[in-house]
C-alpha cells in the first residue's frame, strides 16, 4: 500500500521528500476540507519540508483550504512563521473566510502566543513603512518650518551617532503600557514623535531640552 503523504508529513519529512521527488503531483494536493501538505508541514514545524515543497515542488505558499486559511494560520512556532513570512513571501494579511487575518485568529485563540507577537511586530513593521502608526494611525505631520529630505548617508557622517537613550527608553516604556493603543497612548507617542522631529533631545530631570551645538 502507498504511503500516506500526510503521515509523512508528520513523521517523516525526509520520506516525503523522497516519494514528492517520485511523484511530484502529490505535492499539491488537498483533502476534502482543503487541507494540504504545505499545511502540514507548517503545523508540525518541519521547516526544510515548508521550503521543499514551494521552492522545489512549486507548491503555492498562499495555498488555502476550504476556510480560506493559508498555513500562517496553522503554525505553532515563531521558526515557522518566519519561513513563511520572510523567506518565502506569504502574505500575512490574507483574511480567511471570517475576515481575519493569521494573526487576528492566532490572537483570538490565546494558544501561541509568541507567534502572535512575531505577526503583530511585522504589521508594525509594515504599518511604518507606510507612514502609520503601529495601530494604523497616520504618523503626526512634520512641524511647520521643517523640512525632512530623504537619501543616503556616508557611514562616516554616521559614525558615533546613537540613538538617544532616554528617548528609546520611553518609546519602550510606552509601548509596554495597557493603554498604549487608547487614544491616550497614542496622542504620547505622537508627541514623543514630534519632539524627535523637532531635534529636541529626552533627558531624565525633564521630558525634552534643547539639543545643545
Amino acid at each position: 500500500m502507498a504511503p500516506n503523504p500526510y503521515l509523512l508529513a508528520a513523521d517523516n519529512p525526509q520520506a516525503l521528500i523522497s516519494l514528492l521527488r517520485e511523484d511530484p503531483s502529490l505535492a499539491s494536493a488537498q483533502d476534502e476540507h482543503g487541507y494540504s501538505l504545505i499545511h502540514a508541514a507548517a503545523s508540525y514545524n518541519h521547516l526544510d519540508l515548508l521550503r521543499a515543497l514551494v521552492r522545489e515542488f512549486k507548491v503555492p505558499v498562499d495555498l488555502k483550504d476550504e476556510d480560506g486559511e493559508t498555513a500562517l494560520f496553522v503554525v505553532e512556532s515563531v521558526d515557522a512563521a518566519r519561513v513563511l513570512v520572510d523567506e518565502l513571501g506569504l502574505d500575512g494579511k490574507i483574511q480567511n473566510e471570517e475576515g481575519q487575518t493569521a494573526r487576528e485568529k492566532i490572537e483570538a485563540e490565546a494558544e501561541f502566543p509568541a507567534v502572535a507577537e512575531y505577526l503583530r511586530s511585522i504589521d508594525a513593521g509594515s504599518s511604518a513603512a507606510n507612514g502609520k502608526a503601529p495601530n494604523g494611525m497616520e504618523l503626526p505631520p512634520i512641524p511647520g518650518g521643517l523640512q525632512v529630505t530623504v537619501g543616503t548617508m556616508d557611514v562616516a557622517e554616521t559614525q558615533g551617532q546613537q540613538p538617544d537613550p532616554e528617548f528609546r527608553r520611553r518609546i519602550e516604556e510606552l509601548a509596554a503600557r495597557q493603554d498604549f493603543q487608547t487614544p491616550e497612548g497614542q496622542a504620547e507617542l505622537r508627541r514623543l514623535v514630534e519632539d524627535a522631529i523637532r531635534g529636541e533631545e529626552f533627558s531624565e530631570e525633564r521630558s525634552v531640552r534643547p539639543r545643545q551645538y
